[in-house]
């Protein structure tokens, strides 16, 4: 008997931020729509210049880095180029060294998400590849996302 629940796409409002990101033609696979992969760098994308922007994550010169240990997708409805896709951003998790972030990828003007995913962030030392603690920055500006 299989007991687990089909995901579901969630709404813009179970999100906390936004980034719009633009399609390139080079997205679009043969089919017609924006090729898997893609998704996932859209992820990176949405995390990352949140985390840059806030001044939470210096990707050159900081001492810690983030290192994706987990990842995975649900997709709902097609996307492609040419399109504006917002990234609705979330953290699900917050733990000593670790974290899951959520995102949600709409098309424009839709209320429900095309893909939803997370992944799961290990923040690490950037020489010894050591897990180490959220610096305060971080945490403060990954505690307005949950």
């Amino acid at each position: 008997m299989n007991t687990s629940t089909r995901p579901q796409a969630l709404p813009r409002s179970a999100y906390r931020a936004f980034r719009a990101i633009g399609t390139r033609w080079s997205d679009n696979d043969v089919y017609g729509h924006v090729n898997n992969v893609v998704y996932y760098s859209w992820f990176d994308t949405a995390v990352n210049a949140h985390l840059i922007e806030q001044g939470a994550l210096d990707i050159h010169g900081g001492e810690v880095i983030g290192l994706v240990i987990e990842t995975q997708c649900n997709y709902f409805a097609p996307l492609a180029f040419p399109q504006t896709v917002w990234a609705g951003l979330r953290v699900a998790h917050l733990g000593s060294s670790s974290v899951r972030y959520e995102v949600g990828l709409f098309a424009e003007g839709e209320d429900l998400a095309a893909a939803c995913g997370h992944f799961v962030h290990v923040y690490v030392n950037r020489q010894t590849r050591r897990p180490v603690p959220l610096p305060d920055i971080l945490k403060k500006t990954l505690e307005t996302l949950q």
